[in-house]
């Protein structure tokens, strides 16, 4: 993995080699460079890693997911904060499934560094709000839920929270 600043000084010699070939007359080879130079820009802001650890979810193939996240090494300095928050809902979504105290952390700091969906924002305080009613803070975990209803525009979570507030009734 390059370091973010690499990724843009990449893009940009390409860009001036793009601009040299029109300079020299061939034309096709420059306008081909310069959008050769959108990949290196594409994954300044959207990190490879973090997108190839996104397929190896939708396949629910949790241990390749934690394999191309752990290519990160250093998260602070070799992410924009967005991927940051990105980063950690990952590892809060692999660790709901065993470890929901590791998991909490992971969404909260999620959650302060941003993501980018409204949809994702939802389902990582849906998540918390799981977190929460299983440790019988039932005001937090009504709070999280009315806000992961708020962001769940397409009503794709909508069973879900009914389904926690039924469970929150029970307590």
């Amino acid at each position: 993995m390059f370091h973010r600043i690499f990724k843009l000084i990449f893009a940009g010699l390409i860009i001036v080699a793009g601009i040299w070939q029109m300079t020299e007359g061939y034309i096709g080879n420059g306008i081909f460079l310069i959008l050769l130079s959108a990949i290196p820009i594409f994954l300044y802001y959207k990190n490879e890693f973090i997108l190839l650890a996104f397929l190896r979810l939708r396949k629910q193939d949790f241990p390749g997911a934690q394999k191309w996240l752990a290519y990160i090494k250093n998260p602070e300095t070799a992410l924009v904060r967005k991927q940051q928050g990105y980063f950690n809902y990952l590892h809060g979504i692999m660790l709901s499934q065993t470890n929901l105290i590791q998991a909490e952390k992971y969404f909260k700091k999620a959650i302060e560094l941003g993501l980018n969906m409204d949809m994702d924002l939802a389902v990582a305080k849906l998540n918390l709000a799981g977190v929460a009613l299983t440790r019988r803070r039932k005001l937090e975990a009504t709070n999280l839920l009315n806000e992961a209803k708020k962001l769940d525009k397409q009503n794709m979570l909508k069973d879900q929270i009914t389904m926690m507030k039924e469970q929150m009734k029970k307590m």
